[in-house]
């Protein structure tokens, strides 16, 4: 079968990091992002957590070599408005059937949540290997990524949930993994305070993670 959505590899392999972000007020979604694209990290996935996130992935989508997409999508209406508000890609922490349809009806990049090998075989027979393992620590973290290597080597993973600066190494470092998901990059109290100089730093450190 071919390989759906295979635009995602090209993004999951931009940075070794892609920054989990909340926006709780518009007017930080472009100066955060500036930020984070300064320190290296062009792939920003914005939570469809609050009231401004779908105008924020919009005003994101405008900043010079961003790539944004969104966070907790759950339903076919929520991805073609992020579609519609200019997201090149949607992220899930789990999959149902009506949300893989709809993805495919929008030609929409859509990066679907497992957590278990059952997942993983049920998405590979549908002709993805893109995935995110979620909640990655909960889930057995490292070890479990390890096991699944073995006899499904074919799937590659955005391990999120857990994941931080001190053990995002351990994660890069295997041969399923192509990057991973975290939010340590943009903490609430550095943007709450404008600080963008500390987030550019924060993402250039995450950039330089192997």
């Amino acid at each position: 079968m071919t390989v759906l959505f295979q635009q995602l590899g090209d993004i999951m392999r931009a940075a070794p990091i892609i920054p989990v972000i909340t926006v709780n007020h518009i007017d930080e979604a472009v100066p955060l992002a500036e930020a984070l694209v300064a320190g290296g990290l062009p792939v920003l996935e914005i939570t469809l957590r609050t009231e401004c996130a779908l105008a924020a992935i919009a005003a994101v989508a405008e900043v010079p070599n961003a790539i944004v997409g969104a966070g907790t999508v759950l339903t076919g209406d929520q991805l073609q408005k992020v579609k519609a508000a200019g997201g090149t890609f949607c992220v899930s922490p789990g999959i149902t059937e009506k949300l893989l349809q709809a993805a495919l009806a929008a030609e929409m990049n859509l990066l679907p949540g497992v957590a278990t090998a059952s997942e993983v075989m049920n998405l590979l027979e549908k002709g993805l290997i893109y995935m995110k393992f979620f909640p990655a620590e909960a889930a057995g973290g490292i070890p479990m990524l390890k096991s699944l290597g073995a006899p499904l080597p074919q799937a590659r993973f955005c391990p999120t949930g857990g994941v931080s600066l001190k053990n995002a190494h351990k994660y890069l470092a295997l041969e399923n993994v192509l990057c991973a998901g975290g939010s340590w990059v943009c903490p609430a109290d550095a943007i709450k305070a404008k600080d963008w100089t500390r987030i550019t730093e924060l993402a250039r450190e995450a950039a330089d993670l192997k």
